[in-house]
C-alpha cells in the first residue's frame, strides 16, 4: 500500500533552508517517491492548527518511506532541514484499490 509523509515546515534560516531544497528532491525520487504537494495554498476546514509550509510525499510503501528517511543518502539533507526549520514530519498508510473506505 501507498504510505504518505506529511511535513509540516517552519523556515527559520531560508540559505539553508535552499541548499535543502536543492539536495531533497533527487533523494526523494532514488528511493521512488514523489513529491504530491510542495508549499501551495493550505485552507484550515476544521480545529486550531495553523500551517506553516506543509509538504506531502507519496511512496510505494511504508517501509520504503523509512529506508528513504533513514537513509545514508538523505542524511546530510535531513541535517540541513533541521538548521533551517522547526519542522514535523509523519506517515500515514494509503488505501490500495482493494481497501475499503
Amino acid at each position: 500500500m501507498p504510505a504518505y509523509v506529511i511535513v509540516d515546515i517552519k523556515v527559520t534560516d531560508p540559505d539553508i533552508y535552499a541548499q535543502y531544497r536543492e539536495l531533497a528532491p533527487a533523494i526523494v525520487k532514488a528511493f521512488g517517491g514523489e513529491y504530491i504537494a510542495r508549499g501551495g495554498k493550505t485552507q484550515v476546514f476544521e480545529g486550531s492548527v495553523s500551517p506553516n509550509r506543509t509538504v506531502i510525499l507519496k511512496f510505494v510503501s511504508l517501509a520504503r518511506a523509512r529506508e528513504w528517511v533513514d537513509s545514508p543518502e538523505y542524511r546530510d539533507a535531513r541535517k540541513l532541514r533541521h538548521k533551517s526549520t522547526v519542522s514535523t514530519m509523519f506517515v500515514v498508510e494509503g488505501l490500495d484499490e482493494t481497501s475499503p473506505v
